[in-house]
């Protein structure tokens, strides 16, 4: 007589997927718009060497965010605080990446807010706290860079892209927002072309102050 045949049991191994968080969306707050950008989007401000860059600027920062990045190539950290102050912006929120106090001779103290690089044109200590910031920080987050023009004329139209295309990448990777400022008066048409092409919106500021948004 055969044996009966005991059916064995099976285990079957469920795979978990976690959910794909959803993509933020960051209220522009420029002139007064109420328009929206998903985050991951980088913004390229073209300005008059006279515009009114800060009104802008501190417009864009005040707006939904939890913490903020300026990087300052043209201005130094006190005077981007007195901007924030100026303007009415919760400078709580504020890390500042000051470029040009050691140009200046100025004393520089870091703290838990305020950053120094070695020297104007040091890309790589630029991109480096830039990293930095998105690695100790949550949330919705913003980055100001003040001015790509001021980083081309201390370390070169070429050394410039190249940062400015890393912190477009670092920008998309942890879905923040940003706004780069550029000179219309100082690049060649090819340059501006360029930047213009890399950017998701570009924000176009006149001598008046009119603004025409182009996404």
């Amino acid at each position: 007589m055969l044996p009966a045949t005991v059916p064995q049991s099976t285990t079957r191994t469920l795979k978990f997927t976690p959910p794909v968080p959803a993509c933020m969306d960051y209220t522009l707050g420029i002139d007064g718009s109420d328009r929206t950008a998903a985050g991951g989007t980088s913004i390229l401000l073209v300005h008059p060497s006279t515009g009114e860059t800060d009104r802008i600027d501190t417009n864009f920062l005040r707006e939904d965010t939890d913490h903020f990045l300026v990087i300052s190539t043209r201005t130094t950290a006190r005077e981007v605080r007195q901007k924030l102050d100026y303007y009415d912006v919760d400078d709580s929120r504020a890390v500042i990446l000051d470029t040009l106090s050691v140009e200046r001779g100025y004393s520089r103290r870091s703290s838990d807010r305020v950053h120094y690089v070695s020297a104007p044109d040091d890309v790589a200590g630029i991109v480096e706290q830039a990293e930095r910031f998105f690695e100790e920080h949550d949330g919705k987050l913003r980055v100001s860079f003040d001015s790509i023009t001021e980083l081309a004329y201390y370390a070169g139209e070429a050394e410039a892209r190249k940062a400015v295309e890393r912190l477009v990448d670092l920008v998309d990777e942890h879905d923040a927002v940003a706004l780069f400022h550029l000179s219309d008066e100082v690049h060649d048409d090819d340059t501006e072309t360029g930047y213009r092409d890399l950017f998701d919106v570009v924000v176009d500021l006149d001598v008046d102050g009119n603004v025409d948004i182009v996404e």
